[in-house]
């Protein structure tokens, strides 16, 4: 088998067809539907919204990530993995102060990327996309200063089962002979970590409320470079979702 080289390589409101943004960066929040809008009754609701994932910076990300493995050889920008994402959320109150919420998401980007030194016989490039995808399954808890009211910030906490998908398809460079191949890597898994998150909205009416809300995810996933022949033997998970 060939080895390879050292390579380099808000959430705005959905609902009734409003959505504004009310924190930068952060994310609009649209509650879909709500049970009662009296503190003293059950308060449920359902979040739809759209937004951004924005990766841990080069500087910041855990050793051996699969991407600081990438640059020294291929040029690309960690930055360049900052996406989209789409995500929802049922919250349950547990009295005027707390609330519970359970959520999925889905964030996915590709990247291209080319070596940066070498390039194929006739000078055109060496090129491959690295793509990562993420689906996180969340558990928070939100505390409401204020309680419930015309304004309701809140701060929470939480946990993350965050499924992921890396892969790195295209051209590659032998690292014996330096002759040029096509390859696809691939890694997968389930990750878990903390998940923060602090925000603000604004109820109007029965059934919706506006606001933002910024969520920073701390985990890491195991490429397990013996199988996969991927350089790094994690990939960072972590970054903040906020609005775009």
């Amino acid at each position: 088998m060939m080895k390879r080289m050292w390579r380099r390589s808000l959430r705005w409101s959905l609902g009734a067809g409003v959505g504004i943004a009310m924190l930068a960066p952060a994310a609009a929040e649209a509650q879909i539907s709500r049970v009662s809008s009296n503190a003293s009754e059950l308060h449920q609701a359902v979040g739809i919204t759209v937004g951004g994932f924005f990766p841990r910076g080069e500087g910041s990300r855990v050793g051996d990530d699969v991407l600081l493995a990438d640059l020294d050889s291929l040029a690309f920008d960690v930055k360049d993995f900052n996406g989209g994402t789409i995500s929802g959320e049922w919250i349950v109150g547990l009295g005027d102060f707390l609330e519970a919420g359970v959520g999925a998401g889905f964030y996915q980007r590709s990247v291209p990327s080319v070596y940066r030194t070498s390039v194929n016989a006739n000078g055109s490039e060496i090129a491959q996309d690295l793509k990562l995808r993420i689906v996180p399954l969340t558990a928070t808890v939100r505390f409401l200063p204020a309680g419930r009211g015309s304004v309701e910030p809140y701060v929470g906490a939480g946990f993350g089962a965050f499924r992921w998908n890396y892969s790195e398809i295209g051209e590659f460079v032998d690292d014996f002979d330096n002759s040029i191949f096509r390859g696809r890597y691939l890694a997968d898994g389930t990750a878990f970590g903390p998940v923060v998150l602090g925000g603000v909205r604004f109820p109007f009416g029965d059934m919706m409320d506006i606001g933002g809300e910024v969520r920073y995810q701390k985990a890491q996933g195991d490429t397990k470079p013996e199988q996969s022949e991927l350089l790094g033997s994690k990939i960072d998970l972590g970054g903040w979702n906020a609005a775009l």
